[in-house]
């Protein structure tokens, strides 16, 4: 049931990433050749009018097959190569758009059941480092170090990025900007400040779509963050998770919200899908080659330069791209296997 849970996540993600690139491209008067769920050997197929909607053997992945995508059709004006750059661009972008919005639908759907806790202090605990810097309840934390705060998720993620080491906490009282320099305790592997947060006003519609919103925009924050952090050198092997480790995640919280019934189930599986589906959506539009970000990017050019740039060196750099995307991805299996086995 674990292993199924986990393949369903990934097919909706990707079912709603590969139903943006479709609906933007019939709206753009595209033809669409086939609409797949899943890779490799085709398990099933239905055509309707011109479309070859399939299931396919491996779970991971799909794709939205257009006319003239990767070629220049000339005598077909249903062809992408003969859309508008702005066309083309509204097509490519829409599948990330698609994984964000429903990261946000999800994110409001726990929001509005589960609530969620704002930036404003509820408690201090005497005695706590936040505590003796003169923090009070009624505080609205809005800065630690550098690092606009939107989001409650946000102070626990800065404080124990700096691994023990004092931070600014900027907060406002009375109207009035305050900043303190604290150094968290460790307490279980965490490292904490003392401090409990307020939580929103559940029953407030406008409330759940604001704090629905801010808990996408963490997520989002979240992926750059991390990006950071692995062009600095400061993750290792054992921090990263490709396709069996995420499953593996998923198998866990899915067994542990089991003994809660089936509402923490479901909220579990949602903040999965949260998190997966908004990490999809801006992952794609990273500008590299074979990934719709870097399709973007020759849109784009071809935009500036009002023409379009040679199919074959496009296509060329695409393939470059795509295999190394599927190194990257063999990679990801093997480092899964040794970190999870």
């Amino acid at each position: 049931m674990n292993i199924v849970v986990a393949i369903l996540i990934f097919g909706l993600l990707v079912l709603v990433h590969e139903l943006g690139h479709f609906l933007a491209a019939r709206k753009n008067g595209i033809l669409v050749e086939e609409f797949a769920i899943g890779m490799g050997p085709k398990l099933v197929g239905i055509k309707r009018g011109d479309t070859l909607y399939s299931i396919r053997l491996l779970p991971f992945g799909g794709y939205c097959k257009m006319l003239g995508e990767d070629e220049a059709v000339e005598d077909d004006p249903r062809a992408f190569s003969n859309k508008s750059v702005g066309a083309r661009m509204v097509v490519i972008v829409a599948g990330a758009a698609f994984n964000i919005l429903l990261a946000f639908i999800f994110a409001c759907i726990i929001v509005g059941n589960m609530g969620d806790y704002t930036t404003t202090i509820d408690k201090v605990t005497k005695g706590s480092p936040a505590y003796d810097a003169g923090m009070k309840s009624g505080d609205k934390i809005v800065k630690i170090d550098n690092h606009n705060i939107v989001s409650y998720d946000e102070i626990g993620l800065y404080i124990n990025l700096k691994k023990g080491e004092a931070l600014d906490i900027t907060y406002k009282r009375d109207g009035k900007t305050y900043v303190a320099n604290i150094k968290p305790v460790e307490q279980d592997g965490r490292h904490l400040i003392g401090i409990s947060p307020t939580k929103m006003n559940q029953g407030n519609i406008f409330q759940i779509i604001k704090y629905g919103f801010i808990k996408v925009i963490f997520w989002i924050k979240t992926v750059f963050i991390s990006l950071g952090m692995i062009f600095r050198g400061q993750v290792t092997r054992q921090d990263f998770g490709g396709p069996v480790r995420i499953i593996s995640e998923i198998s866990k919280g899915y067994t542990e919200s089991v003994k809660y019934g089936i509402k923490q189930v479901f909220m579990t599986i949602s903040s999965y899908i949260v998190l997966l589906s908004a990490n999809l959506g801006v992952m794609n539009l990273l500008p590299l080659p074979a990934l719709d970000g870097g399709r973007f990017v020759f849109l784009l050019i071809e935009a500036i330069r009002r023409k379009p740039i040679n199919r074959e060196k496009e296509a060329y750099v695409n393939y470059i791209g795509f295999v190394l995307l599927m190194v990257l991805m063999v990679f990801m299996l093997f480092n899964d296997f040794s970190n999870v086995f």
